[in-house]
């Protein structure tokens, strides 16, 4: 790893200060997610270049990543979980939590929280997932270059040799179909790239929101390398469509025959 890194504004960082200043999430997700690369800026450079400009003028905090932020903290994290205000009501269209969310933008409802505890009781009585989890330091970053481009990531559970990721999922049976969909080979090859892992040590944790059944994944040597492809697909649609061609991105076209 180089002493220091190059963000996209031309600015350089002495790697060490970068990663202090990577544990402040106002950096992380506003500095760093408007000058540097992730698994999720991946993802929407892959849908479209326009979808990624879109990313960067507003978070999506859709109820599902609401949730999966919950069952984070919960399972990583709970001394910071019970820091959450959370407001005895079922709703967040309520009087009462509208309220609370003026005062409070880490507000949440009783039912929010009942739900994040369920999972993340799933996953503490589990033999299997507590054992990849322990003794590991979590929400560690990084940041490195890739195919010549700043990239930031923060590994759920980082062990000796090993990373481990928390997901939530709707169907534990269909997750195999859901890693291709949310493309999370792309996330796995730049997590084994910055924290310097085999991605025969990279881990899953998969949760199933309906049922609470747990599933641990690892990948297969194809799955990874589907990930480095496509974040090198990536890194060149955000230096053509991007870095050298903003002024004509409305020109941007996908075409096909039907």
């Amino acid at each position: 790893m180089k002493d220091t890194l190059m963000t996209t504004d031309g600015k350089f960082w002495e790697y060490d200060e970068l990663l202090k200043k990577m544990d402040d999430d106002n950096f992380y997700y506003g500095y760093l997610g408007k000058y540097a690369l992730s698994s999720s800026s991946v993802k929407k450079l892959l849908d479209s270049p326009k979808a990624y400009i879109k990313s960067l003028r507003q978070r999506d905090d859709t109820p599902a990543l609401l949730q999966g932020k919950l069952v984070h903290l919960a399972v990583l994290e709970p001394e910071k979980f019970q820091e959450l205000n959370f407001v005895d009501v079922q709703s967040r269209n309520t009087k009462a939590f509208k309220e609370a969310l003026s005062q409070n933008s880490e507000t949440y409802t009783r039912k929010e929280y009942n739900n994040a505890m369920y999972l993340a009781e799933a996953v503490a009585n589990n033999k299997h997932a507590t054992e990849l989890l322990d003794g590991t330091k979590k929400e560690v970053p990084a940041a490195g270059m890739l195919f010549g481009k700043p990239f930031r990531a923060k590994a759920d559970a980082l062990g000796s040799g090993r990373i481990v990721d928390l997901k939530t999922c709707q169907n534990i049976n269909k997750f195999h179909w859901s890693a291709k969909d949310y493309k999370y080979m792309c996330q796995a090859y730049i997590y084994c790239q910055l924290f310097n892992v085999d991605y025969t040590d990279f881990f899953y944790i998969a949760v199933d929101k309906g049922t609470n059944d747990i599933g641990i994944f690892d990948m297969s040597e194809e799955f990874y390398n589907l990930g480095e492809s496509l974040v090198e697909q990536a890194v060149e649609v955000y230096t053509n469509e991007i870095q050298n061609g903003m002024n004509e991105l409305h020109n941007y076209t996908i075409r096909g025959t039907l």
